[in-house]
């Protein structure tokens, strides 16, 4: 059943129900995500369910059963593996290798992955921040949150970009906007409804609003003074 056009569809989905967790999947979304029209959708969610790789409701939407869940985080672990593997070892550029890993990722056997992942140091992220399941099949969480949501004058530390499309990757890679690098919320500018951030070479950069949303950052906690304690003189 594993054909390469399930393996899209399954991974899909499941990054769809990340995006809206708890809630069942639209067809339509679904659909247009698949880049087919409702008709084709509808006809590979029913073999799906039929494979028991997922559960659809009529005029609701669907959700993946365990089993899906368990191929789709496979299916990330190899794409994010390659991902990595063609910008650490390989030398290409982050905003050319989604396709080139979803080429390869159907090709690449179980045994395969896991001298790829050794051979990489058995990494938690991939070029773009998103995390990479383990050969368990657990994902890694952190505690992140949108730019767009960062307190004023708040400092933070880039995480992942959510928006991974070449145009807006070659984008943040001018603008030294990437995974790790570490910024301070500069000031906002409703009117144009903009995001000015510093960075540590003293650069700012201009982002709109919706931009920012894609951009996940672990945000710093103010440290709090310590007062010291003053003793009083007996007598």
């Amino acid at each position: 059943m594993a054909t390469s056009t399930v393996e899209n569809y399954i991974k899909r989905l499941y990054l769809l129900e990340q995006a809206r967790p708890g809630q069942p999947v639209l067809m339509g979304d679904l659909a247009r995500a698949m880049r087919v029209v409702p008709g084709t959708a509808t006809t590979m969610v029913k073999a799906l369910a039929k494979a028991g790789l997922l559960r659809h409701t009529p005029r609701v939407g669907v959700r993946l059963t365990p089993s899906g869940d368990r191929l789709a985080l496979q299916m990330l672990r190899k794409h994010r593996l390659i991902e990595m593997f063609l910008v650490q070892t390989l030398g290409l550029d982050w905003s050319e290798i989604h396709d080139e890993a979803e080429l390869l990722e159907h090709a690449l056997s179980d045994r395969l992955v896991e001298r790829l992942d050794a051979f990489l140091g058995h990494p938690r992220v991939d070029p773009h921040g998103d995390p990479i399941p383990s050969a368990a099949g657990r994902m890694p969480t952190s505690a992140t949150l949108p730019l767009s949501d960062l307190p004023p004058k708040a400092n933070a530390t880039i995480a992942r970009i959510t928006r991974q499309d070449s145009e807006f990757l070659r984008f943040l890679n001018r603008a030294g906007l990437r995974p790790g690098q570490r910024l301070r919320l500069a000031r906002r500018d409703p009117v144009a409804d903009l995001l000015v951030v510093g960075l540590d070479d003293g650069r700012e950069v201009s982002l709109g609003s919706k931009a920012a949303q894609d951009l996940l950052v672990q945000y710093e906690t103010p440290s709090r003074p310590r007062h010291s304690k003053v003793r009083r003189k007996k007598g």
